[in-house]
Protein backbone atom coordinates (compact mmCIF):
# COMPACT_ATOMS: atom_id res chain seq x y z
CA UNK A 1 0.00 0.00 0.00
CA UNK A 2 0.95 3.26 -0.58
CA UNK A 3 -0.72 6.98 -0.94
CA UNK A 4 -1.55 8.12 -4.43
CA UNK A 5 -3.49 10.99 -3.58
CA UNK A 6 -3.72 13.40 -1.00
CA UNK A 7 -5.75 16.86 -0.61
CA UNK A 8 -5.68 20.43 1.13
CA UNK A 9 -8.93 22.23 0.98
CA UNK A 10 -8.59 25.72 -0.30
CA UNK A 11 -11.09 28.79 -0.36
CA UNK A 12 -10.07 29.65 -4.73
CA UNK A 13 -9.53 26.72 -6.79
CA UNK A 14 -8.25 29.41 -9.78
CA UNK A 15 -5.68 31.29 -6.71
CA UNK A 16 -4.75 27.58 -5.37
CA UNK A 17 -3.54 26.80 -8.90
CA UNK A 18 -1.22 29.90 -9.37
CA UNK A 19 0.18 29.47 -6.26
CA UNK A 20 0.96 26.03 -6.04
CA UNK A 21 2.07 26.09 -9.52
CA UNK A 22 4.10 29.52 -10.04
CA UNK A 23 5.11 29.96 -6.73
CA UNK A 24 5.87 26.78 -5.00
CA UNK A 25 6.56 24.95 -8.45
CA UNK A 26 4.26 22.10 -8.54
CA UNK A 27 2.78 21.04 -11.88
CA UNK A 28 -0.29 20.30 -12.73
CA UNK A 29 -1.55 16.74 -13.61
CA UNK A 30 -4.94 16.70 -13.91
CA UNK A 31 -8.11 19.70 -14.05
CA UNK A 32 -11.41 18.18 -14.98
CA UNK A 33 -14.39 20.44 -15.18
CA UNK A 34 -16.69 19.02 -12.17
CA UNK A 35 -20.02 21.11 -12.65
CA UNK A 36 -20.01 24.87 -12.63
CA UNK A 37 -17.62 25.62 -10.29
CA UNK A 38 -15.45 23.01 -9.25
CA UNK A 39 -12.22 21.06 -10.94
CA UNK A 40 -10.65 17.62 -10.20
CA UNK A 41 -7.37 19.84 -10.15
CA UNK A 42 -4.14 17.95 -9.05
CA UNK A 43 -0.39 18.54 -8.89
CA UNK A 44 2.79 16.94 -8.77
CA UNK A 45 6.11 17.36 -7.92
CA UNK A 46 8.14 18.26 -11.04
CA UNK A 47 10.28 15.17 -10.72
CA UNK A 48 8.25 12.71 -10.05
CA UNK A 49 5.36 13.63 -12.32
CA UNK A 50 3.85 9.92 -11.38
CA UNK A 51 4.30 10.25 -7.79
CA UNK A 52 1.77 11.28 -4.97
CA UNK A 53 -0.56 13.89 -6.26
CA UNK A 54 -2.27 16.94 -4.58
CA UNK A 55 -5.50 17.43 -5.10
CA UNK A 56 -6.72 21.72 -4.73
CA UNK A 57 -10.26 20.35 -3.81
CA UNK A 58 -12.93 23.14 -2.88
CA UNK A 59 -13.40 24.07 1.03
CA UNK A 60 -17.17 23.85 0.37
CA UNK A 61 -18.29 21.12 3.20
CA UNK A 62 -19.56 22.94 6.20
CA UNK A 63 -16.85 21.07 8.37
CA UNK A 64 -13.88 22.87 6.80
CA UNK A 65 -13.75 26.11 7.48
CA UNK A 66 -14.45 25.66 11.56
CA UNK A 67 -11.19 23.05 10.82
CA UNK A 68 -9.16 24.79 9.16
CA UNK A 69 -10.09 28.22 11.20
CA UNK A 70 -8.77 26.40 14.39
CA UNK A 71 -5.67 24.96 12.47
CA UNK A 72 -4.53 28.28 11.63
CA UNK A 73 -5.46 29.63 15.00
CA UNK A 74 -3.20 27.13 16.90
CA UNK A 75 -0.41 27.60 14.16
CA UNK A 76 -0.38 23.93 13.23
CA UNK A 77 -0.04 23.27 9.13
CA UNK A 78 -2.11 21.30 7.33
CA UNK A 79 0.48 19.72 5.72
CA UNK A 80 3.77 19.21 5.21
CA UNK A 81 6.36 19.28 2.03
CA UNK A 82 9.91 17.95 2.37
CA UNK A 83 12.56 20.17 0.43
CA UNK A 84 16.01 19.46 0.24
CA UNK A 85 17.22 22.83 2.11
CA UNK A 86 14.59 24.84 4.26
CA UNK A 87 16.44 27.98 4.21
CA UNK A 88 16.98 28.03 0.48
CA UNK A 89 13.46 27.77 0.06
CA UNK A 90 12.59 30.12 2.71
CA UNK A 91 14.62 32.55 0.69
CA UNK A 92 12.94 31.85 -2.25
CA UNK A 93 9.40 31.90 -1.17
CA UNK A 94 10.06 34.99 0.92
CA UNK A 95 11.63 36.74 -2.19
CA UNK A 96 8.27 35.69 -4.05
CA UNK A 97 6.00 37.53 -1.24
CA UNK A 98 5.16 34.35 0.20
CA UNK A 99 4.54 35.34 4.26
CA UNK A 100 6.02 32.63 6.89
CA UNK A 101 3.94 32.02 10.20
CA UNK A 102 7.48 30.20 11.06
CA UNK A 103 11.03 31.02 10.12
CA UNK A 104 13.04 28.04 10.04
CA UNK A 105 13.64 26.42 13.29
CA UNK A 106 15.90 23.70 13.88
CA UNK A 107 14.30 20.74 15.89
CA UNK A 108 16.94 17.89 16.86
CA UNK A 109 17.60 16.75 13.45
CA UNK A 110 14.96 18.38 11.25
CA UNK A 111 14.58 21.84 10.38
CA UNK A 112 11.48 23.42 9.51
CA UNK A 113 9.38 26.62 8.67
CA UNK A 114 5.90 27.64 8.32
CA UNK A 115 3.87 29.59 5.45
CA UNK A 116 0.19 30.58 4.54
CA UNK A 117 -0.98 29.21 1.69
CA UNK A 118 -3.11 31.88 0.59
CA UNK A 119 -5.76 29.83 0.32
CA UNK A 120 -6.88 29.10 3.56
CA UNK A 121 -4.32 26.80 5.31
CA UNK A 122 -0.46 26.73 6.91
CA UNK A 123 2.08 24.23 5.28
CA UNK A 124 5.07 22.94 6.56
CA UNK A 125 8.10 22.39 4.90
CA UNK A 126 10.79 20.51 6.33
CA UNK A 127 14.24 19.24 5.63
CA UNK A 128 16.52 16.16 7.43
CA UNK A 129 19.90 16.27 7.93
CA UNK A 130 22.24 15.89 5.29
Amino acid sequence: MKIHLTSVFVDDQARAEHFYTEILGFVKKHDVPLGEEARWLTVVAPDDPDGTELLLEPAGHPAVKPYRDALVKDGIPLAQFAVPDVEAEYERLQALGVRFTQEPLAMGPVTTAVFDDTCGNLIQIAAQPR
